[in-house]
């Protein structure tokens, strides 16, 4: 059973959740300690070619994926075989297997590798080295892992970390700083971050420059400022959404934000599973506004492939605002 993000773990203070951070917060001491332990014992190997890894500090959504396909963009544009790796959480196979966009599903391989795999090479493995390996033998001259930032086990020749920019609402990136399962921080943050060679701040649309107190968390760290835009308009006419994401609360936004008409918004855990139940639920609410149903591009890979003639998604890209200063970073790894 998958559980959704808990929203009170992203509160900076005050009264949400304060009893159950208490009563998970030994559990987090055990967690930092196995996490540090495990990292301070494994020696990264060099699988034969440069990783760039895209990792976050954090547990849950922060458009981590939406950066590893601008990265194999940018990568690919240079004419350089930039090849993508995952885990493939929420998929049943432990790999190195290379996605196939048709023979696959989400079922099998995950839903972002799915995704991704549109776009070129991308692979899934547990075991992240070998994946890397397998890679480079298929040809790869370069790999972008997405996620692995606290998974030693690969050399990495550049590692970023994508951190979720809007701080309002007394709602934080880090919340109290606490980490997993009493708070959303993978480990803390001074231990990952030394590990960082730089910062992607992920920023709303509406909000024109990063909080100055969150930036100044990663001294002596570039700081790159990225904006998940629309890639297309939301669809016209009245819409039902619903979205199984770290953040879910963030579509919906996002959609009101684009002119969306949202008559109603269901959030789901991430990379749940939609069974024939709950998609005639929300089929029938949809009926209830004589409205279309909407829903992620990484929502939208695991659906059945009946419910996808019935269902849109709204795809979004990451764009950097410095560009520039991301192709310097990238030209580091070839130095």
């Amino acid at each position: 059973m998958k559980l959704a993000t808990p929203r009170w773990w992203y509160v900076r203070d005050g009264a949400p959740g304060v009893v159950a951070r208490m009563l998970l917060t030994p559990i987090s001491w055990i967690w930092a300690a196995v996490t540090a332990r495990r990292i301070a014992r494994t020696t990264p190997v060099d699988p034969g070619v440069p990783v760039i890894c895209v990792g976050n500090f954090t547990a849950g959504g922060v458009g981590k994926t939406p950066v590893v396909r601008e990265l194999l963009a940018l990568l690919r544009a240079q004419g350089l075989s930039a090849h993508g790796l995952s885990r493939g959480y929420g998929g049943r196979l432990a790999g190195p297997i290379r996605v196939d966009p048709r023979g696959h599903t989400a079922a099998d391989v995950g839903d972002e590798p799915l995704m991704l795999s549109q776009d070129g090479p991308f692979w899934i493995a547990r075991d992240r080295l070998a994946g890397a390996r397998a890679a480079a033998g298929e040809g790869a001259s370069v790999v972008v892992m997405d996620d692995g930032h606290q998974n030693p086990s690969v050399k990495k020749a550049l590692s970023l970390v994508v951190v979720d920019g809007e701080t309002r609402n007394n709602e934080w990136p880090f919340g109290d700083g606490a980490v997993f399962p009493a708070g959303p921080m993978r480990e803390p943050l001074k231990a990952s971050l030394a590990r960082t060679d730089a910062v992607i701040l992920m920023l709303p649309a509406d909000l024109a420059e990063p909080d100055p107190d969150l930036v100044a968390l990663f001294p002596g760290k570039p700081v790159l400022i990225a904006r998940l835009e629309p890639a297309a308009p939301p669809p016209p006419g009245p819409q039902v959404a619903f979205a199984g994401i770290g953040k879910p609360w963030k579509v919906e936004r996002s959609l009101v934000a684009a002119g969306c008409d949202l008559k109603d918004f269901a959030p789901f855990p991430d990379h749940g599973a939609y069974d024939e139940a709950t998609l005639k639920a929300l089929e029938r609410r949809a009926a209830d506004f004589g409205a279309g149903l909407l829903t992620t591009e990484k929502d939208w890979a695991r659906l059945p492939p009946a419910w996808r003639e019935k269902i849109a998604f709204w795809p979004v890209r990451a764009r950097f605002e410095d560009e520039a200063a991301v192709q310097a970073l990238l030209a580091r790894v070839f130095s």
